[in-house]
């Protein structure tokens, strides 16, 4: 099938929030926390990559991606290139990054742009029943908070909702967490052990927080990620 840019927009320094629509559809069916892949020949070879979709499922063929730019990436930098109107190959939503137990208080962590599944999860299933939770949410700059004005409404408007952004560079006015999010686990987590954690940013930061996740005393089972490089 083929997805078809409606619009993109900066929302931080060389990261851009995508909207799609697949046109052969009217409805495109996926779960929170699923990608997409795309596919486009680049010297003469077709290159496939897979991106998490930012947005929650609707009634529509429409979906949101949240990409930043690699310059020296295969495809990336055509996608940040595209025009409205222009299209891409795209393979159906798959992945298994998804709430398993909806009723379970989950904690999410995510860094740079892992927040895209995270959001599609948040926008999908927080409601004024669902169980708690809490975003944990790791950038250089305070300028690199992608979305953060409405994960900062979704915690006014729930109160079983918690964000915490945490910054590796912070300037002088800033008043919030320092530091890796692996700093910060046991404020989004504290003593219970009976919730699922949700891991998506780099490899690196990914596999250090599975190990201490670990050494907390979760089961390996209750510790969900992607990572990327």
């Amino acid at each position: 099938m083929q997805a078809r840019l409606i619009e993109s927009f900066e929302i931080a320094p060389e990261v851009r929030h995508f909207v799609f629509e697949a046109p052969e559809v009217s409805r495109l069916d996926f779960l929170p926390g699923q990608f997409v892949s795309f596919t486009y020949p680049i010297q003469e070879k077709n290159i496939t990559r897979a991106y998490s979709i930012a947005s929650a499922p609707s009634e529509t063929n429409r979906f949101e991606l949240c990409l930043n730019l690699v310059h020296e990436g295969k495809f990336s930098p055509h996608l940040f290139e595209m025009k409205p109107g222009d299209e891409v190959e795209m393979r159906p939503p798959l992945g298994q990054f998804v709430l398993r137990h909806p009723d379970r208080e989950a904690v999410l962590i995510a860094t740079g742009t892992g927040i895209a599944p995270f959001r599609s999860i948040l926008r999908a299933h927080l409601n004024e029943t669902s169980p708690p939770f809490t975003l944990l949410f790791g950038v250089r700059h305070e300028h690199n908070l992608m979305y953060r004005n409405e994960f900062e409404e979704m915690a006014l408007h729930y109160p079983h909702f918690r964000f915490l952004p945490t910054l590796t560079r912070p300037g002088p006015g800033w008043t919030g967490h320092t530091g890796r999010v692996q700093a910060h686990l046991y404020d989004a987590i504290g003593e219970r052990r009976d919730l699922d954690v949700f891991l998506c940013g780099l490899k690196a930061m990914v596999d250090e927080t599975r190990n201490i996740l670990k050494g907390m005393g979760f089961d390996r089972k209750q510790i969900l990620y992607e990572k990327y490089d």
